[in-house]
């Protein structure tokens, strides 16, 4: 299936692969003025000015479904271009080393090492408005960083050890890490080159999503 909408803004896929809130993205890039596809054609998927993986339900099936049309791929060789590509929620989690889900791990696509597992908190799922800490000269949150963003999760990486053992000095480029807490902190956000991605959902968080997704739109 494939919904193409008119526009003058960057060319948008929203990959269709059986999981994620792909209508509400769907809409929610065409108000800030994005030309969007929703599809799981591996040539429009590549050929997008940018690329949105959203995600909800189990970290396993979610890997299932992108397996399924070919998805893992597209988003190594979009990376490998320097192609940007947007996760939301589970497409977050699953750029991550492995998820953890009732004892199961799952290898994830493992573009940033580390797990994903269940939330320490007294009550999960997290569900509901929460602020994040944005660090400072990221481009997601520019203007928006005293927010309140929308969760919905009982899983997060509640850790992100990439670039952190790096020399403040050295020629490496430390992703930007956006953080939350519920039961302790978890990754919010990641900006690492053309890859971002959000555990919260920028479709559901109303105006702050949007400029969220605005931002986003102006880095393609």
């Amino acid at each position: 299936m494939s919904d193409a909408v008119g526009s003058s803004g960057p060319s948008v896929v929203v990959l269709d692969y059986g999981f994620g809130n792909v209508r509400s993205a769907v809409r929610a890039l065409e108000r800030v003025g994005a030309r969007v596809e929703l599809t799981a054609d591996r040539d429009a998927a590549m050929s997008a000015d940018g690329l949105v993986v959203p995600g909800v339900g189990a970290f396993a099936a979610v890997m299932a479904g992108l397996r399924a049309v070919r998805g893992d791929q597209v988003v190594e060789r979009r990376l490998a271009g320097g192609r940007p590509v947007l996760g939301i929620c589970v497409g977050l989690q699953v750029l991550f080393g492995s998820g953890v889900e009732h004892g199961v791990e799952t290898e994830g696509l493992a573009q940033w090492p580390g797990v994903v597992d269940r939330l320490e908190a007294e009550v999960v799922p997290h569900m509901g408005w929460d602020t994040v800490r944005a660090p400072e000269g990221s481009r997601l949150f520019e203007g928006i960083s005293d927010e309140h963003f929308y969760f919905v999760h009982s899983y997060a990486a509640r850790s992100f050890a990439l670039g952190t053992d790096e020399p403040a000095d050295s020629h490496f480029r430390r992703p930007l890490v956006t953080w939350a807490d519920h039961g302790g902190p978890f990754v919010a956000a990641v900006e690492n080159g053309p890859l971002c991605a959000t555990q919260f959902h920028p479709e559901k968080s109303g105006d702050a999503g949007a400029a969220l997704l605005s931002n986003w739109l102006r880095t393609l």
